[in-house]
């Protein structure tokens, strides 16, 4: 491990949520953390080290097509999922990189197992997917709304005592099971305050160009923040696991929000360690005798191979 790779990893130890271990979210992860980042400057600097790392590694990745990521975005209302995402995705290739956003789930998705619609956007290998809300919804909407659990048309059986327990292990099983079969999966939490919360509400109010990211039902769900705050320390207590651990990225600063979260995807990446593809011998060969074709058409006066020749 190269000296970056290894500051990559002790910068995001501190967020990372151990598996099996007891979360109470207020208690225990702050949201205003900033680490040794003390300036906005520095933040932008880290920032662009990150993108261009993860640049570098998504290339090799999408050329080696044997993993695929999924990066699974959790956060509140206003928690800067939609801005991590365009600032950490800065300079990755577009071609490699699918983003799905899940509203509430149609007919056709409420006649499937609640996985299913998740399942059908999973990253082909090469790719990243990143999930800007996700699966885990439904142990966190639907435990704080529980009459979203009665439209599932379920069987009684499975909504039921034990529902959320059951969930867990569902979800826990279902991730195994991705991660033996080549899918990293990288979980990012948006910790963001209550009263940062409040801020950016009254932004989206106060200026014009913002008001379209408002909605009052984004308000209305502040009052269940106590259920919510109680749902995550759940969520991330029961399903923080060895293959996919969750990372608690402290949101009330955007700036360190987007450096934190570009580190923990650039270390998913590091561990994976993606490799340009390389040929074998017979192929070198084939490769050299169009090469001195290609050479032999160079017009007069030109390289025969310009890249040879600077």
């Amino acid at each position: 491990m190269t000296s970056r790779e290894q500051r990559i990893a002790d910068f995001i130890e501190p967020l990372r949520v151990d598996p099996g271990s007891k979360v109470r979210l207020a208690k225990d992860f702050d949201p205003a953390f900033r680490g040794t980042v003390h300036s906005k400057k520095k933040g932008r600097q880290l920032l662009s080290e990150g993108t261009e790392l993860l640049a570098e590694y998504q290339a090799k990745l999408y050329a080696q097509h044997t993993h695929g990521v999924l990066v699974v975005l959790q956060a509140l209302d206003a928690g800067g999922k939609d801005g991590t995402i365009r600032h950490v995705m800065t300079g990755v290739n577009p071609q490699g990189v699918d983003v799905h956003g899940f509203k509430v789930p149609s007919s056709e998705e409420l006649d499937h197992d609640y996985l299913w619609r998740y399942g059908l956007q999973l990253p082909e290998r090469g790719k990243i997917a990143i999930f800007n809300r996700s699966h885990y919804e439904e142990v966190l909407v639907v435990r704080v709304h529980p009459e979203l659990l009665e439209r599932q048309h379920l069987p009684r059986s499975a909504r039921g005592k034990g529902v959320w327990r059951r969930r867990f292990h569902e979800i826990n099983e279902w991730e195994r099971t991705l991660s033996r079969n080549g899918t990293k999966i990288v979980k990012l939490f948006l910790n963001l305050s209550n009263e940062e919360q409040r801020i950016r509400f009254l932004r989206r109010i106060d200026l014009p160009d913002h008001n379209w990211k408002f909605s009052a039902a984004d308000v209305r769900e502040r009052e269940y923040w106590d259920s919510y705050q109680r749902a995550f320390s759940k969520m991330l207590s029961n399903t923080s696991t060895r293959w996919a651990p969750w990372y608690v990225i402290p949101a009330d600063r955007k700036w360190y929000a987007r450096i934190a979260a570009a580190a923990v995807i650039a270390n998913a990446l590091i561990e994976l360690d993606p490799r340009f593809p390389t040929i074998d011998s017979d192929a070198r060969r084939r490769l050299l005798k169009i090469k001195e074709t290609l050479e032999a058409q160079s017009p007069a006066g030109a390289a025969p191979d310009p890249f040879e020749a600077g």
